[in-house]
């Protein structure tokens, strides 16, 4: 079986969405030691910022008549949903930037979307796939806080991924990663630390879910 894992940190170190999906891969590996662990780490090594225009254009012009940036638009497209397509099960790590989608996912997800096979819909690409996504925010945004609803990530990911793309999901979140470095966010230490323990639980028993239900 095969495990496909998508990072989208900027950070080479330290990130706290990377920890809990390791998590996950720890359980997938429990269950299927030796399984193939295909990486994307879209964070650091970036796709295209000009691929989604040539993709799109690509879409509506003949293969003979594409343009090289269009081929090369249209075959990277192409590549990135044939990793999720040929994968038992998927894992995203994927952190929220400035109260939304960070422009490395933007641009994965509206590039897979130029592909045919994603485009058509029916079946959707993910139909039936379990798939675990792994957030992390710097603050708090859960009911009641000052930023609720400010969030404007987790929320469109599971959109697109399990109403868009019919992915079965679960989602892995953890607040407040920012206390410990910003020092306004002192006072909520033991929070912090509280909620960092239950995204561990989560992410073990979301990971153990997976690797048995994939």
């Amino acid at each position: 079986m095969a495990l496909f894992r998508l990072d989208a940190s900027i950070r080479v170190e330290g990130s706290a969405g990377r920890e809990i999906a390791d998590i996950v891969v720890e359980e997938w590996l429990a269950v299927h030691p030796g399984d193939l662990i295909v990486r994307r780490h879209i964070g650091v090594d970036v796709l295209p910022a000009d691929a989604w225009p040539h993709a799109v254009s690509a879409m509506f012009v003949p293969e003979p008549g594409r343009s090289p940036e269009q081929r090369a638009a249209a075959a990277l497209a192409a590549t990135l949903l044939d990793e999720l397509l040929s994968a038992d099960a998927v894992v995203l790590a994927v952190p929220l930037y400035n109260f939304g989608v960070s422009q490395h996912v933007k641009t994965w997800i509206d590039l897979i979307i130029t592909d045919p096979r994603a485009a058509a819909g029916e079946p959707p690409p993910l139909a039936g796939k379990k798939v675990v996504l792994c957030t992390v925010r710097g603050g708090a945004y859960g009911a009641g806080t000052p930023r609720e609803g400010w969030d404007h990530s987790t929320g469109y990911l599971r959109r697109i991924i399990a109403d868009v793309w019919g992915a079965e999901l679960t989602v892995v979140e953890r607040d407040f990663t920012l206390v410990g470095v910003n020092p306004a966010l002192d006072g909520f230490k033991d929070m912090a630390a509280a909620m960092h323990e239950e995204a561990l639980a989560a992410a073990q028993q979301a990971g153990k879910a997976l690797a048995v239900m994939a």
